[in-house]
């Protein structure tokens, strides 16, 4: 048993040695300033139209999101409020946004030596966004997930927030919605979750829709996060 104890930790250390970082360049593209996020590597930033920011993700990061808000003001000392995506009043984001906005979700090296990545509408859509590998990878079967229209204007009237549209979930917080509870086990889609799948089939529109939403490519593959590919 001692033996075993000594082991492990030394075992988890090969394992996280062993995978490789990742460099996320992430670009806007959109005509108008975004405030880009970035948890829990890189913080955040203001990127004006045309601007990158390139964040550098450590090996073994095995849940991490980017995002980007809108409506931003931020005094000297990077405190004040954003419209959506908002992440606790600060410029550098050590939280989660708050919906409604569209993220890039990926674990690096989660499985098998694989990065598995998405691009999720479960907090609402706020920016379109593309999230693909850097240009020359190879060895990612499907590409990268690509949610290139605006979808504000369609938004159902009860899902409408300023800046945005809200999940059902976020809106009703009902099982069915949010795939707890009573319907943890048998979630299915909606219509609200048909409707965001309708403007963006490469994107998670409800937290079980697995099947055409994940997309992976081999530990060690850059990756770009485009606003308004």
């Amino acid at each position: 048993m001692a033996t075993s104890s000594v082991l492990l930790p030394v075992l988890l250390l090969v394992a996280v040695a062993g995978a490789e970082a990742a460099t996320f360049t992430v670009i806007n593209k959109c005509q108008y300033t975004v405030w880009a996020a970035a948890v829990p590597a890189g913080g955040g930033r203001k990127l004006d139209a045309g601007q990158t920011w390139s964040i550098d993700v450590p090996a073994g990061t095995t849940s991490g999101r980017v995002w980007a808000r809108t409506g931003c003001s931020f005094d000297g000392a990077g405190n004040g409020r954003c419209q959506t995506g908002d992440c606790g009043g600060k410029l550098q984001c050590t939280q989660y946004g708050q919906a409604p906005n569209t993220l890039a979700e990926f674990g690096l090296n989660k499985y098998m030596g694989q990065d598995f990545f998405d691009i999720s509408l479960i907090d609402g859509f706020n920016v379109p966004m593309s999230f693909v590998p850097a240009p020359g990878t190879s060895g990612c079967p499907k590409g990268g997930p690509r949610c290139p229209r605006v979808i504000t204007p369609q938004c159902p009237s009860e899902l409408r927030a300023a800046g945005g549209c809200n999940n059902a979930c976020t809106v009703f917080k009902e099982d069915r919605y949010c795939c707890t509870g009573s319907a943890a086990n048998n979630c299915g889609p909606t219509d609200y979750s048909r409707f965001f799948k309708g403007q963006c089939s490469d994107a998670y529109s409800y937290p079980k829709d697995d099947a055409t939403s994940i997309f992976t490519c081999p530990g060690g593959t850059n990756y770009q996060v485009i606003f308004c590919p």
